[in-house]
């Protein structure tokens, strides 16, 4: 048995919760990965350059960082979380239904906004959620948690894989069609002569007719349509739906009367989402939090530094699964463009698999260690990559490598700063919302980079991303232990207080009984 019977005793008495946590981040894993193979299917639908369509990536990126931002903000209830979790996952499912009607790439835009705001919620709600709820504990289930976005992300290329269309639609670059070429139909039988229509407005109209990618959104919107309905049956169940009452009596009532009475666990675990989620409200509370006045340089110095690794680990993932396809394509790897396709599947199986793997890991190993690992190990295969530029089948190996090590940084780092603060600061929200800019600021930075100094660079900028993100987690492992130090030498004076204050309760009575005696 990986998990003892005391991990097992806790994920029984929050299995609904913690199964619904899970499903909404499918939803996240869904609707992140399926811009990149349905790009060039996008960019035809909208009638839009290249570099117009682009800015869809951006608008979900920043989108997503002000939903992680402020969504800490619906943590305040359960009922609020809850509610805003359903909202979300249903937007998604929406969202993904009315994307073939978005025949302008403005409209495509603010759609995409609204998925990634919705994203980010389902980000931090469920992150502040399972932490609350599992304390110490927590390490395996945000590993079980991470494992669905990479799971989602999996499944939407491959939802969409044969709805592609092979051909043009003729306002693209040669170039462009490289860049942007991925997954390719299996399905289809078109003669090979349509593949070199050339660009007029017959190649538009023949995309039109011959275009069946609407059916993959539809399909994913459909696929989505069970987590927004979960979310529902758990409201039900903690009586949080007014018109719906249920003769079982509401899980938060339960703790609110143990919080009370100061009883046995029963059912505290939950009740963590409640009252202890005080300092994992959204990243604006948490900087005018007053509780925060007075704290040492150590517990800002672990935020920051625990931010800015993540800003690092993130970006090295945003920017990988976004431009290894162009790195692929172009000399001295050239490889074949349904060839190249592959690997950005390769990368997220990859990330799926690491994080399903670094659930027992991360039962059997403090998160530190699994830190230090992944990320030497990422530091490793980036070099290589970097040493063996040529060859193509490292970097086959090389993306699942990396996949495999920068698939738990994100779950570890969160369970070991919250860890470190005791669960008392805005840990949660800070690192969602410096992951969410990394991935963001890295994707425009490295794509700007590869475009001016060439396809070398893609390498040498993940291992100075890499690298630099080693050097920051360093930094961290020694405030940790000033943090430690100052923590320590708290508790001893208040040993100490506590010591003295019998004393001088004692030596007040002796004064008194001889002020009697002599009286």
């Amino acid at each position: 048995m990986f998990l003892d019977e005391r991990i097992v005793t806790l994920f029984k008495r929050n299995a609904h919760h913690t199964l619904t946590y899970w499903s909404v981040f499918f939803s996240f894993g869904l609707c992140i990965a399926f811009l990149g193979p349905t790009i060039l299917d996008l960019q035809c639908q909208t009638q839009s350059t290249l570099s117009q369509i682009t800015w869809v990536f951006f608008a979900q990126q920043f989108c997503l960082l002000i939903g992680s931002s402020v969504g800490g903000v619906f943590k305040r209830t359960l009922f609020s979380a809850l509610s805003a979790l359903f909202v979300s996952a249903l937007i998604i499912s929406v969202i993904f239904a009315i994307i073939p009607l978005c025949n302008n790439v403005l409209v495509l835009a603010i759609a995409m906004a609204v998925s990634g705001l919705a994203m980010g919620i389902i980000d931090t709600i469920a992150n502040i959620q399972l932490v609350t709820i599992y304390q110490k504990d927590s390490a395996v289930f945000l590993q079980a948690l991470h494992f669905f976005i990479g799971f989602g992300a999996l499944v939407s290329p491959l939802i969409a894989d044969p709805f592609l269309s092979e051909t043009g639609c003729g306002n693209h670059t040669g170039n462009g069609t490289e860049i942007m070429h991925h997954f390719r139909s299996m399905l289809r039988n078109s003669p090979i002569a349509e593949h070199n229509i050339t660009q007029s407005n017959t190649p538009q109209e023949a995309w039109e007719e011959e275009s069946i990618v609407h059916y993959a959104f539809w399909i994913m919107a459909l696929i989505n349509l069970p987590v927004p309905i979960a979310v529902l049956f758990l409201m039900y169940r903690e009586q949080l739906i007014p018109c719906c009452p249920n003769s079982t009596p509401r899980l938060l009532d339960k703790d609110e009367l143990a919080m009370e009475n100061q009883q046995g666990p029963e059912g505290s675990n939950v009740e963590q989402t409640e009252h202890e989620a005080g300092g994992h409200g959204d990243i604006f509370s948490c900087c005018q939090n007053d509780n925060l006045r007075g704290l040492p340089v150590s517990f800002f110095m672990i935020h920051i530094l625990g931010g800015m690794v993540l800003f690092m680990t993130d970006g090295i993932v945003g920017a990988y699964a976004g431009f290894v396809y162009t790195y692929a394509v172009t000399p001295p790897i050239a490889l074949p463009h349904k060839t190249a396709g592959y690997l950005a599947s390769i990368f997220w199986a990859a990330i799926t698999v690491g994080r399903l793997v670094s659930i027992p890991l991360s039962y059997r190993f403090q998160p530190v260690r699994l830190l230090m690992f992944n990320l030497a190990g990422a530091i490793v295969t980036v070099l290589m990559l970097l040493i063996f530029y040529t060859s193509s089948v490292f970097l086959f190996v090389g993306t699942c490598l990396c996949g495999l090590f920068l698939s738990s940084i994100f779950p570890c780092m969160l369970a070991y700063t919250e860890d470190i603060l005791d669960y008392q600061g805005c840990a949660t929200s800070v690192l969602v919302t410096s992951a969410g800019m990394g991935e963001m600021v890295m994707q425009v930075l490295v794509g700007s980079i590869i475009q001016t100094e060439g396809s070398y660079s893609f390498p040498l900028c993940g291992m100075i991303i890499a690298c630099l993100g080693f050097i920051l987690f360093i930094g961290l492992l020694l405030f940790h232990r000033m943090h430690r130090n100052y923590l320590t030498g708290t508790k001893k004076k208040s040993a100490m207080v506590e010591e003295a204050a019998p004393e001088q309760n004692g030596s007040a009575k002796t004064e008194q009984t001889e002020e009697k005696d002599s009286s």
